[in-house]
């Protein structure tokens, strides 16, 4: 996500500076080779199987992954009727996936006419409409992995208090932050230097590409709810993924839903389209939808 999403050069906010005049980033497509062989499965039938798929990079997009039409199972799939129309694209065809018992309405698209001949011979799917994808022979979390994404993971002795409603639910020397591409610095605190007096678990679940899955935890903040009614706050990677291994078990509040000091200045609190948290695992969208923002890091 790092070059279309959040803060990236790309992106909806732009962090830095071009020294010349860029081209409108809103319309503007950059598809690459994707380097791993990636494979998606239904049930036990592969449906697509390629080394030579390409990843769509689109301004407020995640990164799209599309295959050459000779590496997809097409006698498996067939038009569901639906019809959109993408700027720039063309007229989006959705298609249908039928394998054994298993219908998924929802399942691709493509583009018999397209308005930019690089996607001419191209299937995408809705990672949903698999029940499993594979990078070479590793799982495949979350929605495909962008090449110039980057994790980085730093031990801090600054303080750092997370408060709600002048209540204060942590303060640590101990944190760790995560720097990543296109997000706002994530503040990992060690469980000990959190009140989990005022905490309970929740029951959201979402996958990241890059940290691998989160649960989350909600607040006590109104009494007359159940714990399952509370807001998710904070959420915790048990079992991260290898570049975010260094925050495995620890609290990250979410910053835009609490109040952040850092060394006692307080941290505004950022603005994300995608809600500032862990990337939910995509649901499925309807065609009409390829052009709308979708959950992300």
């Amino acid at each position: 996500m790092s070059l279309t999403t959040g803060t990236s050069p790309v992106g909806p906010r732009p962090a830095g500076r071009f020294n010349k005049p860029m081209p409108d980033s809103a319309g503007l497509f950059y598809l690459e080779p994707c380097r791993p062989r990636i494979r998606g499965q239904s049930g036990d039938v592969i449906v697509v199987d390629s080394t030579a798929a390409s990843l769509l990079h689109e301004h407020g997009q995640l990164p799209v992954l599309y295959f050459p039409v000779d590496d997809v199972r097409t006698d498996l799939l067939e038009p569901n009727g639906t019809r959109a129309h993408s700027p720039g694209k063309g007229e989006a065809t959705g298609l249908r996936l039928s394998v054994g018992d298993r219908v998924v309405q929802d399942a691709g698209w493509r583009f018999d006419q397209p308005e930019w001949d690089a996607l001419a011979g191209l299937i995408a799917f809705y990672l949903p409409a698999m029940t499993q994808w594979w990078q070479e022979d590793e799982p495949m979390p979350g929605h495909a992995r962008d090449p110039y994404h980057r994790i980085e993971v730093l031990d801090t002795s600054r303080r750092v208090r997370v408060l709600v409603e002048g209540r204060v639910l942590a303060d640590t020397t101990r944190a760790r932050a995560l720097f990543e591409s296109g997000l706002p610095t994530r503040w990992y605190i060690p469980p000990r230097d959190v009140d989990a007096s005022l905490l309970a678990d929740s029951a959201t679940r979402t996958t990241c590409a890059y940290k691998g899955q989160a649960r989350y935890v909600s607040m006590r903040v109104r009494p007359d709810q159940p714990d399952d009614k509370q807001p998710d706050l904070a959420w915790i990677y048990d079992e991260p993924l290898p570049d975010a291994a260094r925050v495995a078990g620890y609290v990250c509040f979410w910053n835009e839903r609490v109040d952040l000091e850092i060394d006692g200045e307080p941290v505004p609190r950022p603005v994300t389209e995608f809600l500032g948290g862990p990337t939910p695992l995509l649901g499925l969208l309807p065609p009409a939808m390829l052009e709308r923002p979708r959950p992300a890091d």
